[in-house]
């Protein structure tokens, strides 16, 4: 599975149509969904252990198929510079994807493939696997499964690397994009100062320390070092160049500005990234009001993670991370805070993605399975949480009962060129998915 590049810009197809040979081999029944996002072509996966029956319930086992972008493959030393040639090495395997979390969709289907060789009968629920597509890219796939009413799900397990621990609550995210334009008379003093040679101009760089946006508090924003030496200006500097970031979830570890004095600039687009800065400070403020202590931080977060120039704007993008007990009316009211700010200022306001925070009682008949079921194969598995969201969200705004669980430490492992599993711990995960079946499916 670690070589084929189901990468953002990759697509998962050739891999589908690997794992549907595979699972046909074992006797199980398989469905492909062919889709497409951004014009390259998709599918998602769907094996059953026994054809579906009308007005069935199910217990899905979920994981996506795609991945992060491996970076520069130079950094993947373990693979010798190729994240997609899986290797094995004291007790690990090594590559992209390995986490994160196509070895553990492997897992449910050795399982699910257990499970039909014991010849069991599903007496309550039918156990069905779906590799998604698109996870990374604003999850899709998992929306595609849902949208075509393909299960009917009461139980959802959904694979996230957790370290074999039973995860029953994550934040929700909320991905915004700011676009502040020039005024025609910046434009025109900005192209003034480009062809003139007798232009002085003075640049600065910030440095920090990346990190995923779920958990900024382990990082440092270079961006918001830029923001806090940009409103310290006099009124009359101007932007002529300005960058930080890569990916609006990335904490950037990078940020250079490059501005000139010019006095005759009135209200250019400093002042109006000061304005988008004051309020980030103050919904940051907000969010720290509402606690939630299952969570560390035990608030909501916001994190800018990219800012561009372009021949006519700014680009400011970032991501808010919500916490279960921040109710839908107060995260409204965060969205109208940056809706109102950038209507007052001539700014454009982009909300690009959102996903509810979701959160499982763990006295319920799901979670206390799991554990039950870890106790029994010597892990004590406690619930956990998480700051980031995944299909989960999704799911459980459909009334589906969800826990995440998966092989892999999540900290300093995923999104790196490290990225390892345990050769036990998929042992470990094949025979705690079989017996997640049998027990909540007899």
């Amino acid at each position: 599975m670690v070589s084929f590049d189901t990468s953002p810009l990759a697509s998962t197809v050739d891999l589908v149509l690997y794992l549907s040979d595979v699972a046909t081999e074992m006797g199980l029944v398989v469905e492909i969904q062919n889709e497409s996002q951004q014009g390259v072509p998709q599918a998602n996966i769907i094996i059953r252990a026994q054809p579906p029956k009308p007005g069935e319930q199910n217990l899905l086992l979920q994981a996506h198929l795609d991945t992060v972008d491996p970076g520069s493959y130079a950094l993947w030393v373990k693979n010798q510079s190729n994240p997609f040639d899986a290797v094995i090495d004291e007790g690990h395997i090594h590559g992209l994807g390995v986490a994160e979390v196509k070895l553990d969709f492997l897992c449910k289907l050795f399982a699910l493939h257990n499970v039909r060789l014991k010849n069991k009968n599903f007496q309550t629920l039918n156990p069905v696997l779906v590799g998604t597509f698109g996870e990374e890219t604003g999850m899709l796939g998992a929306l595609k499964i849902i949208r075509k009413n393909k299960i009917n799900t009461r139980y959802a397990i959904i694979s996230e690397p957790s370290n074999l621990q039973i995860i029953n609550a994550a934040k929700g995210f909320a991905t915004v994009e700011i676009r502040i334009p020039f005024s025609q008379d910046e434009l025109i003093l900005r192209q003034k100062h480009s062809s003139s040679s007798e232009s002085s101009s003075q640049s600065k760089v910030f440095s920090g320390r990346a990190t995923h946006s779920s958990t900024p508090h382990l990082g440092e924003n270079a961006a918001v070092k830029m923001f806090e030496y940009l409103s310290s200006l006099p009124q009359d500097a101007m932007i002529l160049d300005i960058e930080a970031g890569s990916r609006f979830n990335t904490v950037p570890h990078q940020a250079s500005v490059e501005i000139i004095d010019e006095p005759d600039l009135k209200d250019g687009a400093l002042q109006k990234l000061n304005r988008i800065y004051q309020l980030a400070q103050n919904v940051e403020q907000e969010m720290k009001k509402n606690l939630d202590d299952d969570f560390m931080p035990n608030h909501s977060t916001l994190s800018i993670g990219l800012v561009r120039l372009y021949e006519d704007y700014i680009l400011v993008g970032g991501s808010c991370r919500i916490v279960p007990s921040v109710g839908h009316d107060i995260y409204e009211k965060w969205i109208q805070m940056f809706y109102s700010s950038c209507e007052e200022i001539g700014a454009e306001f982009h909300l690009q993605d959102y996903k509810r925070p979701y959160r499982l009682s763990s006295k319920s008949i799901l979670v206390k399975s799991a554990q039950s079921e870890m106790e029994k194969l010597g892990i004590l598995s406690e619930c956990r949480t998480m700051a980031s969201a995944n299909e989960a969200s999704l799911f459980a705004r459909t009334g589906i009962e969800c826990i995440c669980i998966g092989i892999g430490e999540r900290e300093e492992n995923i999104h790196t060129p490290n990225e390892k599993v345990s050769l036990q711990q998929i042992e470990t995960a094949i025979l705690f998915y079989e017996k997640m079946i049998e027990r909540l499916c007899n």
